[in-house]
C-alpha cells in the first residue's frame, strides 16, 4: 500500500509525502507504482526550475517527501505544480484504493 499524504498550512499545499510501494505487482513491473513515481519525480524537476526557490526533498525505497519554505508557499508557480501533483495523483490512483490512499492534513 502506498499511502500520499499532502500537506496544507492556510489553504496552500506546503509539500507532499509518499510512504510504500503499492504492491500492484511484483518489482519492477508495478505500473502503478511506476506512474507514482513519475508524478512525484515531475514535482522535483518542476521546483527545480522555478527560479529562487528553496525547497527540502528526501528520497529512499519506498518514500519520498518534498516541501517548501513558509516563505515561498504563497508562490503561484509552486501552487499550481502542487494541485498539478495532486490532481494527477487523484486521476491515477481513483479506481486503485486497495493498492493506494491520498489524503491532505492541515499543518
Amino acid at each position: 500500500m502506498t499511502n500520499i499524504v499532502f500537506y496544507k498550512n492556510k489553504d496552500m499545499f506546503t509539500g507532499f509525502e509518499i510512504i510504500g510501494h503499492t504492491g500492484k505487482d511484483e518489482y519492477g513491473k508495478d505500473l502503478l507504482c511506476c506512474q507514482i513515481s513519475t508524478v512525484a519525480q515531475l514535482a522535483i524537476v518542476g521546483l527545480s526550475e522555478i527560479k529562487d526557490v528553496s525547497f527540502f526533498k528526501e528520497i529512499s525505497d519506498g518514500y519520498l517527501k518534498i516541501s517548501v519554505k513558509s516563505n515561498f508557499i504563497e508562490n503561484l508557480n509552486i501552487q499550481f505544480l502542487f494541485k498539478t501533483c495532486y490532481k494527477s495523483f487523484q486521476s491515477i490512483i481513483i479506481d486503485e484504493k486497495k493498492y493506494a490512499k491520498l489524503e491532505v492534513k492541515n499543518v
